[in-house]
């Protein structure tokens, strides 16, 4: 008599990982997350690693996340999946400020982001 199972949020052939919080503005993740989008995820993490971006290993340690969650979980090839989907939002911001000339106030603003990543199993063509 218990509840139904949920449904998958993704398609049988994907596996993906969100990573939540992360310390930089959706802008400067945004142009991480294009430089990834589409690629094989062999080639997707070898960019990560040697990017210049200080962002950049979070959103590597995203991506590993999303292939093992393909692999252990639904039981995908690690060598036939590429990046499907890799897309940034918004999270919170921190308001700070610092005292400026004649008494007024100069609003600093400090974004969070969230990312993610959906990686796909195609199968290569001849």
């Amino acid at each position: 008599m218990g509840k139904d199972k949920n449904p998958r949020r993704v398609a049988d052939n994907e596996a993906m990982a969100k990573l939540r919080m992360l310390r930089t503005s959706p802008q400067k993740l945004n142009l991480v997350a294009a430089l990834i989008r589409g690629k094989k995820v062999d080639r997707a993490l070898n960019d990560l690693t040697f990017s210049k971006k200080r962002i950049a290993e979070d959103v590597r340690k995203c991506l590993q996340s999303a292939i093992a969650n393909a692999e252990n979980n639904h039981g995908l090839d690690v060598d036939e999946l590429i990046v499907a989907e890799a897309y940034v939002g918004k999270n919170l911001v921190m308001k700070r400020g610092r005292p400026r000339a004649r008494g007024r106030f100069g609003r600093i603003l400090k974004p969070f982001s969230e990312i993610t990543i959906k990686v796909r199993q195609v199968e290569e063509q001849a």
